[in-house]
């Protein structure tokens, strides 16, 4: 029998990539990162890291649901049954979203990590470091039985001398502030070359005709949600890091029988329900299925859905309260939305 728990992702592997290929070296702690990245150790049976379900082939998401995001639309447990309640994000560029905060000025939430932001930031001041802590402990997830036991995971490692050389000598006694430091480790890595890249060809500035005219249908149609604010020497991010219901259908493949509020349970406030956190574009080629129950199997799907929501040829929606009014009725031709898909597809990093 399947079990369901809403939660964010699960941790899993990434391949190893030559330094060569990325530029510059990590640093100590970035490599001490990817090594715990990658360790499936940290799953009470082996079985999976936090690469399992954010590898580089699907965009640092889940390469499993990528390969057939028609059937397969959700990660499964470290027991090989037990299915997550949502889409596996990208943990690609995930380090720059801020803390969650309440923004009195346009009177919506942003920052935080999860669909539902429920990393908040408010305890470690890092909501990618929370996030970190989450799967190792989750039952439906890699089902360690309890903090100290992903502590010990390191204390008996083969980098355990590079985790002291780090961390300082006495870094492992305190279990709770290990488990702490393991997960700052982790999104140390997260935040390195190795996922935050901005080398895609739009980046390099080689659009060609049908990727430029995309763009600006992008600037016309997408950029207030996704949004094309620099991040000073790098690029943009193609996020507010808001949060919005853009009335994404139930997804019978993991429907638990309730609706999910998103938001709106994590903040505790009814005018969130619905509401989930505006991805990145960056490699959303790569992340197949889209939305936060894979309802979408195709880029192209989920753009054509934003485009005629309103039209009346979806099914309803699973949320139908505070739907975005940004979405629905863009009013993109067949080979408009064609055009707009070639540049999303166009912000892989290379």
């Amino acid at each position: 029998m399947k079990s369901y728990v809403l939660t964010g992702v699960l941790l899993v592997p990434i391949l190893c990539i030559s330094q060569n290929s990325l530029g510059a070296a990590l640093s100590q702690e970035e490599q001490l990162g990817k090594i715990m990245y990658q360790d499936q150790d940290f799953s009470f049976n082996s079985t999976q890291s936090c690469q399992t379900c954010h590898h580089r082939t699907a965009g640092f998401a889940d390469p499993t649901n990528a390969r057939d995001p028609e059937n397969t639309v959700v990660s499964t447990g470290a027991n090989g049954f037990s299915l997550g309640g949502r889409n596996a994000p990208s943990a690609a560029y995930a380090g720059y979203s801020p803390p969650l905060e309440y923004d009195s000025t346009s009177g919506e939430w942003r920052g935080g990590l999860f669909w539902d932001g429920n990393a908040d930031g408010r305890r470690l001041g890092d909501p990618l470091a929370e996030q970190a802590q989450g799967p190792p402990l989750n039952p439906v997830e890699m089902n360690m039985p309890d903090k100290e036991s992903v502590v010990n995971v390191v204390r008996n490692s083969d980098y355990l001398a590079l985790f002291y050389e780090v961390n300082g000598p006495g870094s492992l006694e305190d279990v709770d502030a290990a488990f702490d430091t393991i997960a700052r480790n982790i999104a140390t890595y997260e935040r390195s070359r190795d996922l935050v890249r901005f080398s895609s060809r739009y980046d390099q500035d080689r659009l060609n005709g049908r990727e430029r005219n995309g763009e600006r249908l992008y600037l016309e149609k997408c950029s207030s949600c996704h949004v094309q604010d620099e991040i000073p020497g790098k690029g943009p991010l193609f996020t507010n890091y808001g949060y919005s219901n853009i009335g994404i259908p139930p997804n019978w493949l993991i429907y638990p029988g309730e609706d999910d509020l998103g938001l709106g349970v994590t903040v505790g406030e009814s005018a969130q329900n619905g509401k989930f956190k505006v991805p990145t574009l960056r490699n959303v080629e790569l992340s197949a299925p889209y939305g936060h129950n894979g309802y979408f199997p195709t880029l192209r799907d989920i753009v054509s859905f934003k485009n005629s929501r309103d039209s009346g040829n979806w099914p309803e929606p699973e949320v139908p309260e505070n739907l975005s009014e940004d979405i629905g009725s863009l009013g993109l031709t067949e080979s408009e939305i064609d055009d707009l898909v070639a540049f999303l597809m166009a912000l892989t990093d290379q």
